[in-house]
């Protein structure tokens, strides 16, 4: 099979010289009977060139190859050809497959020779090997027949410290900026190639021979490209005077805005003209090697690193612009703020995103003012209105429907800008964040900070933030895992500030967490503080283990706290159940709902919980879900039910593993409880002889109970009989739950004991959630049983 590879990944990564490499391996193959041919064919001067035959086309820069070529396309298997940047080719939609040609002596169009080359009609046992951006990898799939993808992933994290060591001539300096680097991950990520590498040094090395302090310059993206530009153009590193550059700056800002839009790299002298920019316009950029000559094209121009021309993309969009420098076509094909910030343009340009993040920083005062003092142009200031404009959503949309939380938070860590931040997040009520990295959190934590009407927040904090617990570490890793969670954790307890500092904030979720115990620790303390008003709290699948103990450690006592649920590793906890109880007798708790999901423990510290129950007066609803209960603590509970002092209302034993053998003792409880009016016993297999007992304690005119769920309770048409005749009676049942059963025919007495006038029922469902029933209204009338869920086999 004939062999295609494409190699793919971010610009400036390696792709290029990777592929080159292999060019030159291919010719210098020793092994080989025969010689190897290999052509290189760059898409950015396929871009300029006309129609010609296939010969033509891959002898264009070796005219003295034209006489051996016939006989070098007779062997096509030793035949390499290298395509150079795929996504950077510019031609009209469905050029490269149509009139696709297998002869290499006809006249055609470069994209119809190149679509046949790509798609094997041309020479089809050559090798191919395609280089390109992941934004083009969808169409290639399209075009190319079984290809073997390889990521080109650029630097790796030792390379990039090996290339920083090199750069500096002090091995403490080298590392001191490195580390800077790493703590901003997304910088750090651009760092995978080597254009940014050299970037960042540059900039550094210069503060830090000036005596100056690096660290804020890496604190944001943006202040750090900031800093190099103009670091680049200062009085003592620049010969050309700051009104000279005016005119320059903008004109390499709307190339490089052009660029973006038309996701462009390369600009020829046919570009220059269209947009008014003079060639001589570009020298103090390409003095300073932010801009390069192409070497592949003659007269075309590239930026250094496509991160430098979004950084230029976005200074064009914060440039004052006089009203006679707008005409003439200049900005026709470049987008406003809005459509750059809007979802769908990122969606098909995602380079638009990153400058949308460099915007947002420059809105920044005292960076706009860096700006204007080194080049000498007016910023304008009219850029935050523009950014809150883009922000802001009609009444009844959610806030950030055109951005998600995470690159929101991203673009207003960017500004630094406490008044843009909390205009931005004054909306916002609730807010889901899922931290990846330390980065992020700090981020998150800045935003946090100012967003005064936030009420809950949901927190997902995910592996390797915290290493204190991770036992993947190496022994000899010891100093490296201290100092990461040195930093983690000054972070989180930043982050974690807000529980106590904002008075509005009432509901926290954190589920699917890795933390740490010094982590939990921190979380606990703020949750203690007196000026922490959290009422709502749910934990859930968190790790380690024992951080379900340091909740609710923190939570004895904590008189705001209404709503508390505990799920995930509490089943293996012994001591949960204990300070559970600790909780309840607490006679400042004011807890109306718990939920203990997946809880097991011994008959003692079932019979504490009970007595817990007793003294407890707040408590109204209870879930013990998935629970597993002793037959002692059935019947701890149950007595607990019949206990004068037990206010409790709500009550779910879902999949708690209870059979017919509880029902009496549940039965004899809700014949003396007069304030439950919820119970679920969904996913037990009670069976008929269970709901037997069951509907002789429901048909006691004590009993008020309202609503019951008993789905996949295995309830034949014989437990139907029994609940037909407790219908048909003065039952205060108004919902019933018997989806999933096996019921068959048992429809039938259901059917007559609705046709009754003294029958409550008003709803035959299935729950939204345990000991909430969906509110559908059921017509007493022998055809019209409204029921979700399934019911012998079939929804009826």
């Amino acid at each position: 099979m004939p062999l295609t590879v494409v190699l793919h990944g971010p610009a400036g990564i390696g792709k290029t010289t990777v592929a080159k490499q292999l060019l030159l391996d291919w010719t210098q193959d020793d092994q080989a009977k025969t010689s190897s041919s290999a052509f290189y064919l760059s898409c950015k001067d396929l871009n300029h060139k006309g129609t010609c035959t296939f010969a033509e086309l891959i002898s264009a820069n070796g005219p003295d190859l034209q006489d051996a070529i016939p006989g070098i396309l007779t062997q096509a298997r030793k035949i390499l050809f290298i395509i150079d940047g795929f996504d950077e080719l510019r031609v009209p939609s469905g050029a490269l497959i149509h009139d696709i040609c297998g002869d290499w002596r006809k006249q055609k169009p470069v994209p119809v020779l190149l679509g046949s080359l790509l798609k094997r009609k041309m020479l089809p046992k050559s090798t191919l090997v395609i280089t390109t951006r992941p934004g083009a990898l969808r169409e290639l799939r399209l075009l190319v027949e079984q290809p073997l993808f390889i990521e080109i992933e650029g630097f790796l994290e030792l390379d990039r410290k090996a290339y920083f060591l090199k750069h500096f001539e002090e091995e403490t300096q080298a590392l001191r900026a490195f580390d800077l680097m790493k703590k901003n991950a997304a910088l750090f990520r651009m760092g995978s190639a080597p254009a940014v590498c050299w970037l960042v040094c540059t900039c550094l090395k210069r503060q830090m021979e000036r005596g100056e302090d690096p660290a804020s310059t890496c604190h944001t993206t943006t202040s750090l490209f900031l800093r190099f530009l103009c670091s680049q153009f200062t009085a003592a590193h620049s010969s050309c005077p700051r009104d000279c550059l005016q005119a320059p700056l903008k004109s390499v800002c709307l190339l490089a805005a052009e660029g973006i839009w038309t996701q462009t790299s390369v600009f020829d002298g046919e570009d220059l003209r269209r947009l008014g920019v003079k060639e001589s316009a570009l020298c103090p950029f390409l003095d300073k090697n932010i801009l390069q000559k192409s070497k592949d094209c003659e007269g075309c121009y590239s930026f250094i690193h496509l991160s430098v021309q979004q950084f230029l993309a976005a200074v064009f969009y914060v440039l004052e612009t006089e009203e006679e420098e707008d005409v003439g076509g200049h900005r026709c094909r470049t987008g406003d703020l809005q459509k750059l910030l809007s979802k769908e343009g990122r969606l098909k340009n995602p380079n638009l995103t990153q400058v949308g993040y460099f915007v947002f920083g420059l809105s920044n005062e005292e960076r706009a003012m860096e700006l204007e003092m080194t080049f000498g142009c007016p910023v304008s200031m009219e850029v935050k209105q523009q950014l809150l404009k883009c922000r802001s959503m009609p009444c009844g949309k959610k806030p950030f429907s055109t951005m998600d939380t995470k690159e929101i938070l991203h673009c207003l860590y960017e500004s630094q800008e406490e008044e843009l931040v909390e205009d931005t997040m004054a909306p916002v009520t609730e807010i889901s964040i899922h931290l990846t990295n330390t980065f992020e959190m700090m981020q998150s934590s800045f935003c946090l900070k100012h967003c005064q009407n936030l009420q809950k927040i949901s927190l997902q904090v995910g592996k390797r933030i915290f290493l204190e617990n991770d036992t993947t570490w190496k022994s000899d890793a010891h100093v490296e895992r201290s100092q990461h969670d040195h930093h983690s954790l000054h972070l989180w307890a930043d982050l974690c500030s807000v529980f106590s500092s904002n008075k509005n904030l009432n509901f926290l979720d954190v589920r699917e967490s890795f933390l740490s115990h010094s982590s939990v620790r921190i979380l606990c303390e703020q949750i203690t503080h007196v000026t922490c008003h959290l009422q709502k709290v749910v934990i859930k699948n968190v790790s380690p283990a024992d951080a379900y103990r340091d909740f609710c450690l923190a939570f004895i006592g904590k008189r705001t706290l209404t709503h508390l649920v505990l799920e995930g590793s509490v089943h293996s906890d012994e001591m949960l159940l204990l300070l559970l109880c600790e909780i309840l007798k607490h006679p400042r708790c004011n807890l109306q709902y718990l939920r203990l999901g997946s809880c097991s423990d011994t008959p003692q510290r079932w019979a504490d919980f009970s007595s817990a129950l007793k003294i407890n007066q707040s408590l109204k609803c209870l879930d013990l879900t998935a629970s597993e209960f002793p037959d002692e603590g059935v019947k701890l509970l149950c007595s607990t039910l019949r206990h004068p002092m037990c206010f409790l209302q709500k009550l779910s034993l879902e999949n708690c593993h209870l059979t017919e053998a509880c029902c009496k003792e549940l039965s004899s409880a809700l014949i003396v409880n007069q304030r439950l009016t919820h119970l679920c016993l969904g996913k037990n297999n009670l069976g008929v002889g269970g709901v037997k007992i069951l509907c002789e304690g429901l048909s006691y005119p004590e009993c008020q109970l309202q609503t019951l769920v008993l789905c996949h309770c295995n309830i034949n048409r014989h437990g139907c009989k029994y609940i037909s005749k407790l219908l048909q009676g003065d039952s205060s049942l108004t919902n019933l739950d018997l989806g999933f059963n096996p019921i068959a025919t048992g429809l039938c007495f259901l059917s007559e004991a609705l046709k009754k006038p003294n029958c409550n029922l008003k709803c035959l469902g299935s729950p939204t959630q345990s000991g909430t029933v969906y509110s559908s209204s059921v017509k007493r009338s022998e055809d019209k049983i409204i029921s979700r869920g399934k019911v012998s086999g079939n929804q009826t």
